[in-house]
C-alpha cells in the first residue's frame, strides 16, 4: 500500500509519521494531551524524553545484589564466582573440569598478568612450592610486577583508539602523544582505583591540576585521528566530527554504548536521543589538544637539588660575607672620587615595568638591570616591554644579547646551539599624561612608532645584518652565529630626538620569527640623550641609579642607598670575580628532566597544525541531521536519560570553577556522573569495567560484545555474576588487583582446558565455563616471549617509543603511527588504532607462520636463543634440549620430544658441517630453537 499525502501537507505529514514511529519504538514520550483543550504543541525533538520503560533494560538498572544458591558439587566451589557459575552448568547437568596442573596455571598466571612466558627459575620455585599460599602468592607477586601494567595498559588502549599520529593522508606525527600511555602504565601499576582512573582522562586537568599523571591522563580524549589539513569553510565540520570522536569514544569504552549513533538521528536501537547526544557533545565544547612540560622525575629533581644546594652554600656565603663587610665602603670611595659622573656614563638601563612574551615565557630582572627569560621557549615569540621614562631629547637606543651560564652554551639566544634570530625591533612613545586632560589622565592609545635609522652592531652573522632588525620584513633578522656565549650589543639612533616633557611610556616590540625557538635568552635595554653614535660598549647607569645619584648622600633612604650598593657591585672586580664564581656553579645545578605532553584541556593554546579558523566553536548546537549548516538551539550540558532517574538535574554533578579559572568545569560534571553509582552511569561504568576483565581473562566476556552493552548487543550470559563482580569492584573502593585476585583464585579460572565431547554436546560454544577455553596470543604477547626466550628482552619502561622493528623493548613501546603501523603486529591482528576496539578478532593466516619462519628478527631471537642453551664442558645436548622446552613452554620434553630433538640438532649440526659452515652446532641449536618458537604451544597460552 502507498501513502501519499494531500498537496502541501507533505512536511507535516512527515512530521507526524516520524513522531508516530518513535513514539511506537519506545525512545520517546510525548506530553499527556488533556482531552476536547484544542491542539497541543508538538514536543521539539531537542527536548525528546525517553520512555519510563526504556530504563528497565538490563543494563540500564541498578545493580542487583546476588547470593550464590547451594550447589550438589559444593566441593569444587572456591568462591562466590563458582557458586554462581556451577548453578548454571548443573541446570544443563554439567560440572566444572579437573583443575588445571601446575605449569597450566604458571604459564595462565604470567600470560594473563604480565604478558612474558615464566623464566626458567619461577617454573622450578612454583612446581617444587608444595604451599597452600603458593597459588595467591604467585598472583601478588605478578601483580606488583613492573610489567602488570604494560600487560593491561595495552588492552586500555586499544579501547582508547590511541595512536601517536593525526591519520588521514598527512598522518602528521604526534611526538608528545606518548604521555598517555605511559599514565595507563603507571596508574594500572599503582592499582590506581578506577572511578579515579575515568575521572581522570575526562578532566584530570579540573580535578587535579598540579598532578602530573592527572594531566598525561586527559590524552585519552586527544588521542583520536584529527585532520590537519581543514579549510576555513570546513572549520565547524571537523569541529563536530572531533567532538564527535571524543563522545563516541567515551560512550564505548567506558559505558559500553554507542552513542554517536544518535549525532544524526535518534538511536536506531538503544533509548539515546539526538537530545542526549548533543547535550553531552556540549561537555567538550572548548577541549582542545595542547601541550604541557612535565617534570618527568620530580622526587630526583629534588634531592639532586638538596644535595647541589649544600654545595653550593660556601659559594653563597662568601658572596654575602663580601656584601655586608666590604662593599658600601667601596661604594662610598667609588662615588667620593667622582667615578659617578654622569659624562662616563653616556647608556641609561632601562627598568621596565611590563614584561610580555606572546610564546608565554617567563621575565626575570637581574641586578645589572638586564632581563633573564626563561619558562617555555615557544616557536616563534614576540617580548613586549613597555616603560616609562622622566627623559627628553632620546637620540638613541641600545639593545643587548647578553651571554648567561643558565642559557644552552652560555646564549645569548634561547635556540639549541644558543642562537637567536630578530626578525623584527621597533619602539613606541606616548605621552605619559594625556595633555588633553589636564594632566590628570594617562595617555591611553596616543603612541607613535618612532623612525630608526644607522644601525650598528658589534657582530653580525652572515647575510643576518643587524639592519634587517628593522627592514619591516619578517623573513630576514639579526643573528650571531658562531659567536655564542658572547655578549653581543647594538644600537639605534632616532630620525628625530624623542621624549615627552611630562614623561613618555616607551613600548619595546622584539619579534622572533625567523628559526624556530630562536628567542632571546637575556637582553638589556638602554638608551642615551647625547650626539650619536655613542660607543657601543660605553657603560651604562640604570635610570633608577641616576635618580639616586643626583641625591645627596645624605638624602637618599635606606632602600636607595641599598638599590646604589647593589648596582655599584657590578662594577667592583673582586664582587664579580665571587660572583662570576657563584654563577659558574649555578650553572651545572640540577635542572628538572622536562619534556612536552599532550593533553587534552581548555584555556591553554591548542596544538595548530593547518587550520584556517578558530580551533574550538563558542558554543555547541543542536544539529538537525548531524549537519553544522542546519543548527537549531544551543545545546547545554545534559547525560544520558536512561542513566538518570527520572527528574534528576544535571546541576547534581556541575560546579562552578574557582575564580580566574581557565576551564569550564564541564568535563568534571561529566566524571561525576559517570562514576555515580546511585544516581549516574555508575552501575554500567562498573559492569563494562568487570566484564572487561573477565573477558581478558577468559577469553570471552559475560557480555559477548564488550564495545556494546545496548539492545543490539549480547545479553549476559551470567546477568547475576555480572552484577556481583560489579558490586564487589565498587565494594573494594575500585580497585582493579582484588578483581584479578577474585577471578583468577576460582575454581572457574582454575580448572583445566580439557575438551569434552559430552560436555560440548550440551554447550558447544563453553559459555556455561565447563571448562577453561584455549587462548591464543596477542601480536605483542607473541613479540615479547620471542624476545624474553632469547634473552633479548629489554625491560626499559616508558618514554618514547621507536618504529625500528628490531627494537629489543617490548611492543608496547612500538610507535603507533596509523600509516605506518608495525607489520608483525597487524598479522597478528593488532588494531589500527581508529576507533575504539573492544574485541580483536583471531585469524589463522600464512603470514603467521611465514613471520615465525622467515622473518630476520625472529631469527635473531632464534640464534640468541640457541647461544642461551647452549652446552658448555659441565653439560650435553639433552640438557640444551631440556633447558629450551621449559624456556619456550615451561616443562620439560617427553621422552619421544627429547630424543627427537636431540637427533635433530646432530642431524642438522652435521649438515652445516658437510656445507663448510664454521659454526655447524651454534646455526643447529638455532634452527631447533625456531623449531620451539613456531610450535602451537607457544602462541597458545595451554
Amino acid at each position: 500500500m502507498q501513502v501519499v499525502p494531500k498537496a502541501g501537507s507533505s512536511r507535516r505529514f512527515i512530521l507526524s509519521m516520524s513522531m508516530a514511529c518513535l513514539s511506537l519504538c519506545g525512545l520517546l514520550v510525548l506530553a499527556d494531551e488533556p482531552a476536547n483543550e484544542g491542539p497541543a504543541r508538538p514536543v521539539s525533538w531537542t527536548e525528546r524524553v525517553v520512555a519510563p520503560d526504556a530504563r528497565e533494560f538490563w543494563a540500564f538498572q541498578p545493580l542487583h545484589a546476588a547470593t550464590p544458591k547451594p550447589v550438589k558439587n559444593a566441593a569444587q566451589v572456591r568462591t562466590a564466582i563458582d557458586g554462581l557459575v556451577a548453578e548454571k552448568l548443573e541446570a544443563k547437568g554439567l560440572t566444572f573440569n579437573p583443575p588445571a596442573d601446575k605449569i597450566q596455571l604458571l604459564r595462565r598466571a604470567y600470560f594473563d598478568l604480565v604478558g612474558l612466558p615464566p623464566p626458567p627459575e619461577a617454573v622450578a620455585e612454583f612446581v617444587n612450592d608444595g604451599s597452600p599460599d603458593a597459588w595467591r602468592l604467585l598472583i601478588d607477586r605478578l601483580l606488583d610486577s613492573p610489567q602488570y601494567g604494560e600487560r593491561w595498559a595495552r588492552h586500555w588502549l586499544d579501547i582508547s583508539r590511541f595512536a601517536e599520529s593525526h591519520g588521514f593522508e598527512h598522518d602528521t606525527d604526534r611526538p608528545s602523544a606518548y604521555f598517555f600511555r605511559d599514565f595507563v602504565i603507571q596508574a594500572l601499576n599503582q592499582d590506581l582505583p578506577f572511578d579515579t582512573f575515568v575521572k581522570w582522562q575526562l578532566a584530570g586537568d579540573e580535578f587535579e591540576p598540579d598532578n602530573k599523571l592527572a594531566l598525561m591522563a586527559t590524552g585519552f580524549l586527544a588521542a583520536g585521528v584529527h585532520s590537519t589539513q581543514i579549510t576555513k569553510n570546513e572549520v565547524e565540520k571537523h569541529r563536530y566530527d572531533e567532538m564527535d570522536d571524543m563522545l563516541s569514544t567515551v560512550g564505548s569504552s567506558m559505558l559500553g554504548l554507542s552513542i554517536g549513533c544518535a549525532r544524526c538521528h535518534d538511536h536506531k536501537y538503544d533509548p539515546i536521543p539526538q537530545r542526549d547526544y548533543y547535550r553531552l557533545l556540549s561537555t567538550f565544547t572548548t577541549t582542545v589538544r595542547s601541550e604541557v612540560e612535565l617534570d618527568l622525575d620530580p622526587d630526583g629533581y629534588q634531592r639532586a637539588k638538596a644535595a647541589f644546594d649544600a654545595e653550593h652554600e660556601p659559594f653563597a656565603a662568601a658572596l654575602k660575607k663580601f656584601e655586608a663587610e666590604q662593599l658600601p665602603a667601596r661604594f662610598d670611595a667609588w662615588e667620593k672620587n667622582g667615578a659617578s659622573d654622569r659624562a662616563k656614563y653616556p647608556w641609561i638601563v632601562l627598568d621596565p615595568n611590563s614584561l610580555k612574551s606572546e610564546g608565554g615565557a617567563t621575565f626575570k630582572k637581574l641586578p645589572d638591570g638586564s632581563i633573564l627569560a626563561g619558562g617555555p621557549n615557544a616557536k616563534f615569540d614576540k617580548y613586549t616591554f613597555v616603560v616609562n621614562t622622566k627623559l627628553t631629547a632620546i637620540t638613541g637606543i641600545r639593545l643587548e644579547a647578553l651571554a648567561d651560564p643558565s642559557l644552552v652554551k652560555g646564549g645569548p639566544g634561547r635556540a639549541d646551539n644558543g642562537n637567536f634570530d630578530l626578525t623584527d625591533f621597533q619602539v613606541t612613545i606616548a605621552p605619559a599624561i594625556n595633555p588633553a586632560s589636564g594632566g590628570r589622565e594617562p595617555a591611553g592609545a596616543s603612541a607613535v612608532k618612532l623612525s630608526l635609522k644607522s644601525p650598528r652592531a658589534t657582530f653580525e652573522q652572515p647575510n643576518l645584518p643587524i639592519a634587517a632588525a628593522i627592514d619591516d620584513n619578517d623573513k630576514s633578522g639579526w643573528a650571531i652565529d658562531p659567536q655564542f656565549g658572547k655578549d653581543h650589543v647594538a644600537a639605534f639612533e632616532f630620525e628625530t630626538p624623542a621624549g615627552f616633557e611630562g614623561g613618555s611610556i616607551l613600548t619595546f616590540t622584539l619579534v622572533f620569527k625567523g628559526n624556530d625557538k630562536h628567542n632571546f635568552g637575556r637582553t638589556r635595554l638602554a638608551l642615551s640623550t647625547i650626539k650619536q653614535p655613542v660607543e657601543l660598549t660605553a657603560p651604562g647607569l640604570p635610570q633608577q641609579i641616576t635618580e639616586i645619584l643626583d641625591k645627596p648622600p645624605e638624602n637618599r633612604t635606606a632602600e636607595e642607598r641599598t638599590a646604589a650598593v647593589s648596582w655599584y657591585a657590578t662594577m667592583d672586580d673582586d664582587w664579580k670575580k665571587l660572583n662570576q664564581a657563584s654563577a659558574a656553579h649555578l650553572a651545572k645545578a640540577p635542572r628538572p628532566t622536562l619534556a612536552k605532553a599532550m593533553i587534552s584541556s581548555e584555556g591553554l593554546a591548542p596544538v595548530r597544525l593547518n587550520t584556517q579558523g578558530a580551533d574550538f566553536l563558542e558554543q555547541t548546537h543542536f544539529l538537525r541531521r548531524g549537519d553544522p549548516n542546519l543548527k537549531d538551539a544551543v545545546a547545554v550540558q545534559g547525560f544520558l536519560q536512561v542513566l538518570t532517574p527520572a527528574g534528576t538535574d544535571a546541576k547534581r554533578w556541575q560546579a562552578s570553577p574557582p575564580a580566574g579559572w581557565r576551564t569550564s568545569y564541564r568535563r568534571r560534571a561529566l566524571a561525576e556522573w559517570m562514576t555515580d553509582v546511585d544516581s549516574g552511569a555508575g552501575a554500567l561504568l562498573a559492569r563494562v569495567i568487570v566484564n572487561r576483565l573477565w573477558q581478558h581473562h577468559f577469553g570471552r566476556g559475560i557480555v559477548a560484545t564488550p564495545n556494546d552493552f545496548g539492545t543490539r548487543g549480547a545479553t549476559p550470559t551470567h546477568p547475576e555474576l555480572l552484577d556481583w563482580l560489579a558490586g564487589e569492584l565498587i565494594r573494594h573502593g575500585w580497585k582493579l588487583k582484588d578483581m584479578h585476585r577474585l577471578i583468577m583464585t576460582s575454581a572457574v579460572y582454575m580448572q583445566s582446558s580439557r575438551f569434552d565431547e559430552a560436555n560440548s554436546k550440551n554447550d558447544r560454544e563453553n559459555s556455561l565455563l565447563w571448562r577453561k577455553s584455549p587462548v591464543r596470543l596477542e601480536a605483542e604477547v607473541i613479540r615479547d616471549s620471542l624476545l624474553a626466550a632469547s634473552g633479548m628482552l629489554d625491560k626499559t619502561m616508558l618514554g618514547p617509543g621507536t618504529l625500528d622493528e628490531s627494537t629489543r623493548r617490548r611492543s608496547i613501546y612500538f610507535t603507533v603511527k596509523r600509516s605506518k603501523l608495525v607489520p608483525m603486529m597487524l598479522a597478528f591482528d593488532a588494531p589500527d588504532a581508529l576507533s575504539s576496539l573492544g574485541e580483536r578478532s583471531t585469524t589463522t593466516v600464512a603470514p603467521q607462520a611465514l613471520i615465525l619462519l622467515n622473518n630476520a628478527n625472529t631469527r635473531n631471537y632464534a640464534k640468541s636463543f640457541g647461544k642461551r642453551i647452549a652446552p658448555d664442558a659441565t653439560t650435553d645436548l639433552s640438557q640444551a634440549i631440556r633447558s629450551g622446552y621449559v624456556i619456550a613452554v615451561a616443562r620439560q620434553p617427553t621422552e619421544e620430544e627429547l630424543a627427537d630433538g636431540t637427533a635433530f640438532v646432530t642431524a642438522q649440526a652435521a649438515s652445516y658441517q658437510s656445507a663448510g659452515k664454521a659454526d655447524a652446532r651454534e646455526l643447529a641449536l638455532a634452527d631447533f630453537c625456531q623449531v620451539l618458537l613456531c610450535l602451537n604451544e607457544f602462541v597458545y597460552v595451554e
